[in-house]
């Protein structure tokens, strides 16, 4: 497998990670180099292994990851999504009483696990072609993962700029993408 190849399939499969990024900089109101790092690395970790895991997976992995990955990753991003549309609200109601502490982290946690989970499942299946292919996974992996990782830093960036020129809903914004990404990911496979 060429190296162009690897990196316009590393550049798929960022993109999820990319559009989860580009919303958690939108909930985030002062993302400092902890939180690029955080949600870069964690990412970027997890988009290199799965598709180690799913070169080691086999086809009995295949069949079972092509069945509901989708409905996973849909589930993940759909529950995350609520949560911050929630968080929002509640954030307002706190704001509202004196010496009250509303940030809300999704770079932090178990938000962060499901969302670099639910961001790298399709990399799994990725993981299982190259297998089948009988390639090389070791760098196509770290391909993958650099990418990723970047991608996510330039997300976060995007993101919290964009929440800067509304005045308020941004974390309303991430969690409706995060819905909708969810939608995204359901409907392709479905269909």
């Amino acid at each position: 497998m060429d190296l162009l190849s690897v990196f316009v399939i590393a550049v798929a499969l960022a993109m999820d990670a990319f559009s989860v990024s580009v919303s958690a900089g939108m909930a985030i109101d002062c993302p400092g180099p902890r939180h690029y790092f955080r949600m870069s690395f964690h990412f970027g970790l997890f988009q290199f292994m799965m598709p180690i895991l799913g070169y080691l997976g086999g086809k009995y992995l295949e069949n079972y990851i092509r069945n509901y990955d989708h409905w996973v990753a849909f589930s993940l991003l759909f529950l995350i999504g609520i949560k911050m549309i929630k968080e929002s609200f509640d954030k307002k109601d706190e704001q509202r009483e004196p010496g009250s502490n509303a940030c809300k982290d999704p770079s932090r946690g178990w938000t962060l696990i499901v969302l670099a989970v639910a961001t790298s499942i399709d990399a799994l299946a990725v993981g299982l072609s190259i297998g089948v292919l009988d390639k090389p996974i070791i760098l196509p992996s770290i391909i993958i993962g650099i990418v990723c990782a970047g991608f996510s830093i330039i997300g976060i960036a995007l993101g919290n700029r964009a929440s800067k020129y509304m005045s308020s809903g941004g974390e309303v914004i991430g969690g409706v993408m995060l819905i909708f990404i969810g939608i995204k990911i359901l409907v392709e496979h479905l269909l």
